[in-house]
C-alpha cells in the first residue's frame, strides 16, 4: 500500500527501505529530507491532506473582463458629489441613461425658451385677435416676433433658434429689444448645450475602456517548471493589428494575513514579480506572451505544494496597461485568476507558428486557452530547491541523509497515471525537457 504525506505526495511503502544506486549515491526519483517549517521561527502550519478535497471558491474582486466587483453603500452627500461632475457622470452611465438626459436637456430648454417668447408675445399685445399674423396687415401693427400666433408657433420658433435651422418664416423685429436680447441668449444657451452633449457622446464611443474588448487572457493560469524552476504561467493576448504601445504588465495577490498584532486583513495585496521571454514587466507586444512569475523565495507561493493549493483561498488580479496605437489613449486591461483556476503540472500550447505561404507569423487563437499536462513535481518550491541543495551534497552526506531521515517520492500527476490493468502508463517524456530536471520513478 502506498501512503501520502500531509503534503499530498506519495510516501514510501513502511516495509521498504531508503533506496540507493547500485554506486551508493541516492536514487534521483527519492527526496530524503528533514521537515522544515513553512517559514522561519514558526511551526509547521499546512494543512493537512483530505482525500477526495474539493477546492474551496473565493469570490472575486474582479471579475474575469476586467470589471471590479465593488459595491459601495452609505455615501453622504452622494448625488451632490456626483452632479458636481456631471461630465464624468454621464460618461460612466449606460446608454439608456445618457440618451434618457439628453432628451430631457434638449425638449426642456425648448419649452422654457418657448414660455419665454410666448410671454413676451404675450405683454407686448402680439397674440390679441387684431393683432394676429391674419389681422397685422389691416391693423398695421408690428409684432417682436412675425407670425407668431400661440405657444406652439413660440415652440417651434424656439427651436429653429437654438438650432439655427432659419425657415424663414418667424423671424425677430427691431419692435422689441427683449426679443433680440433673449435670442441671442438662447443661441449661445443652445451652442453650448449642443456642445455638451457631442462631447459627452464622442468621449464614451473612444472611450479606451472599449479597447479591451480585442485584448484577452488566458482562462487558466498554469504551474509547472522552467528552466529547473516552478513558475506561475498565464497567457494574454491581443486581437488588433494595431498595437499596445509600451505595454505593462502587472499581477497582485490578494488573500487574508494576520499581522503581529493579530489584526486580520482579509484582502491584502501582495505584489508579484512577473516577465515574459526574460524581460521585465514592459512588453513588446506583438503576439500573445507566456507571462512567468517566478517560484522563487521571495514568492508569496514558495511554500505552496499541489496538496496546499486545494485548500488556499486567494485571488490573482492581471493588469495590462498601455497606450492605443491608433488614438494614443491610455488603456487598462484587467482579468483574475482563482486558486480554483491555477491549474498544477500544465503548461500552454504554442500558438504562434510560422507560415510559410503566407510568409509571415501566423497566431492561431483557437488553441489560446489550451494546455497540456506535463511531468512537474508536486511539492512546493522551497522543497524542490532543497532536493536539488541535496542533490548537489557529497556522496557521504547523502548516505546519512538517507539513512536517517523519511523518504518519500517526488510524484507529478502524469507519474501517478494508472491504466485500467493497475499498472503504470508510458509516458513518453524526453529526459532533456525542462520540465523534467531529474528522473523520475514510475510505480
Amino acid at each position: 500500500m502506498e501512503r501520502i504525506s500531509d503534503k499530498g505526495y506519495l510516501l514510501e511503502p513502511k516495509n521498504r527501505s531508503p533506496q540507493t544506486s547500485t554506486n551508493g549515491k541516492l536514487n534521483p526519483g527519492i527526496y530524503y529530507y528533514q521537515r522544515f517549517p513553512s517559514s522561519p521561527g514558526s511551526p509547521i502550519s499546512r494543512k493537512s491532506y483530505r482525500p477526495n478535497a474539493v477546492r474551496k471558491m473565493r469570490r472575486r474582486a474582479v471579475f474575469k473582463n476586467g470589471d471590479c466587483n465593488i459595491l459601495q453603500s452609505r455615501i453622504s452627500k452622494r448625488r451632490l458629489r456626483y452632479l458636481q461632475d456631471i461630465f464624468t457622470t454621464l460618461v460612466d452611465s449606460q446608454w439608456r441613461w445618457t440618451l434618457t438626459i439628453f432628451a430631457i436637456g434638449f425638449v426642456g430648454s425648448w419649452l422654457i425658451f418657448a414660455l419665454i417668447w410666448w410671454l413676451i408675445a404675450y405683454t407686448h399685445g402680439d397674440l390679441e385677435e387684431q393683432h394676429l399674423p391674419i389681422n397685422q396687415n389691416t391693423s398695421d401693427w408690428i409684432p417682436c416676433v412675425l407670425h407668431i400666433s400661440g405657444f406652439t408657433s413660440c415652440f417651434l420658433f424656439s427651436i429653429e433658434t437654438q438650432h439655427t435651422i432659419g425657415y424663414g418664416v418667424r423671424t425677430t423685429t427691431e419692435e422689441c429689444p427683449e426679443a433680440v436680447f433673449i435670442m441671442c441668449l438662447q443661441s449661445i444657451a443652445g451652442m453650448i448645450i449642443q456642445a455638451f452633449m457631442v462631447g459627452i457622446v464622442f468621449a464614451k464611443m473612444t472611450r479606451p475602456k472599449l479597447r479591451t474588448q480585442t485584448l484577452q487572457f488566458s482562462k487558466n493560469a498554469v504551474i509547472c517548471q522552467r528552466d529547473g524552476q516552478l513558475c506561475l504561467m498565464f497567457r494574454v493576448g491581443d486581437m488588433r493589428k494595431s498595437h499596445i504601445i509600451g505595454a505593462s504588465i502587472r499581477a497582485q495577490l490578494i488573500r487574508a494575513k494576520k499581522t503581529k498584532e493579530g489584526e486580520v486583513l482579509n484582502n491584502f495585496q501582495t505584489e508579484l514579480t512577473v516577465n515574459a521571454d526574460g524581460c521585465d514587466g514592459n512588453l513588446f507586444f506583438i503576439w500573445p506572451m507566456t507571462i512567468v512569475h517566478k517560484i522563487d523565495p521571495d514568492s508569496p507561493f514558495y511554500h505552496v505544494s499541489a496538496s496546499d493549493l486545494l485548500q488556499e483561498r486567494f485571488e490573482i488580479v492581471v493588469i495590462l496597461e498601455g497606450t492605443i496605437e491608433s488614438t494614443g489613449q491610455t488603456t487598462q486591461a484587467r482579468s483574475s485568476y482563482l486558486a480554483s483556476e491555477v491549474l498544477w503540472g500544465h503548461r500552454f500550447e504554442p500558438v504562434v507558428y510560422y507560415n510559410k505561404d503566407r510568409q509571415g507569423y501566423e497566431v492561431n487563437y483557437s488553441k489560446f486557452d489550451n494546455n497540456l499536462a506535463v511531468d512537474t513535481p508536486l511539492c512546493s518550491g522551497a522543497e524542490l530547491a532543497e532536493f536539488y541543495r541535496i542533490q548537489d551534497l557529497p556522496d557521504s552526506e547523502k548516505q546519512a541523509i538517507s539513512s536517517d531521515q523519511t523518504s518519500f517520492l517526488l510524484k507529478s500527476p502524469l507519474a501517478s497515471m494508472k491504466n485500467s490493468s493497475g499498472d503504470a502508463k508510458t509516458l513518453n517524456i524526453d529526459d532533456d525537457s525542462e520540465t523534467r530536471p531529474f528522473p523520475t520513478d514510475y510505480l
